[in-house]
């Protein structure tokens, strides 16, 4: 895992880059939230689609509740940056939805977006 801190509009983004899964359950979810913030100080992260397990996206499981609630009761603000037209599920697109219509989480195709995105709220 690779973790560049970036500043926009006086903002500080952790940018984590990885080739592995870093989020698998609720675990590993405060792990990285703990080691983002002590190794940056940033509140507010970009992650890579790929970083998370694919569970995730099978709202089913309940992993997405469970991990975006922890990113939240932590006031940390993430963005996902990914393709995520590959999924079928009307209910994954209406949460995708309502996320990016929210002031915490975000589904965003690239990173420019994630840190336009998160820059400004």
């Amino acid at each position: 895992m690779n973790i560049r801190k970036i500043t926009e509009n006086g903002i500080e983004i952790a940018i984590v880059d990885s080739n592995d899964i870093l989020i698998y359950d609720t675990q590993s979810a405060l792990d990285l939230i703990a080691t983002i913030s002590y190794q940056t100080g940033a509140d507010r992260f970009i992650l890579s689609k790929s970083a998370i397990d694919e569970k995730f996206f099978d709202l089913k499981t309940g992993l997405a509740g469970e991990v975006l609630q922890k990113f939240i009761n932590y006031q940390a603000k993430v963005a996902v940056v990914g393709d995520f037209t590959i999924y079928s599920s009307k209910s994954l697109k209406d949460f995708i939805y309502e996320s990016n219509h929210g002031k915490n989480i975000f589904f965003l195709p690239d990173e420019q977006q994630a840190i336009d995105k998160l820059s400004q709220i």
